[in-house]
């Protein structure tokens, strides 16, 4: 139930985006969702591909430096109120979102969170609880093949 997703810091410079997306592309890695998030000096690329191994091998094999980490995936209504809703399932259970980030694709009407935990097997179990549809990386990454 748990994203493995990759982390790569990048110098805020033009042209450092590229190069990580360039080397995937290269190796016909497909990025599904993609986070960036930016500082004075560097940014973080966060992304989800279907073959987390290989794409961190190949990365790195081109001197980048990557982190993985566990995210979790999970739909929600496409309207308002409806990531209020996700938090407050998730303040019940004390949970803290370390950083999260959406996307309007998937089903009619649904967006996609992903979101970082410190305990993500707790927090699905109490997003399952809320009724949240959480997201199976396997059968989510065929999906959007």
């Amino acid at each position: 139930m748990k994203f493995k997703q990759l982390s790569l810091f990048l110098e805020n410079q033009p042209a450092h985006l590229k190069q990580p997306c360039r080397i995937l592309a290269e190796a016909g890695i497909d990025i599904r969702p993609l986070s960036l998030a930016d500082a004075d000096q560097f940014g973080i690329l966060r992304l989800i591909v279907a073959d987390w191994e290989r794409a961190k091998h190949v990365l790195e094999e081109a001197g980048c430096a990557v982190r993985v980490d566990e995210v979790v995936g999970l739909e929600v209504a496409d309207e308002c109120g409806g990531m209020a809703h996700v938090l407050e399932v998730l303040e019940q259970g004390g949970h803290n979102v370390l950083y999260t980030y959406a996307f309007t694709f998937g089903e009619a009407g649904r967006a996609v969170l992903f979101m970082r935990f410190e305990d993500p097997d707790a927090a699905i179990a109490a997003l399952q609880a809320g009724q949240i549809h959480v997201l199976d990386p396997v059968r989510w990454l065929k999906r959007t093949e």
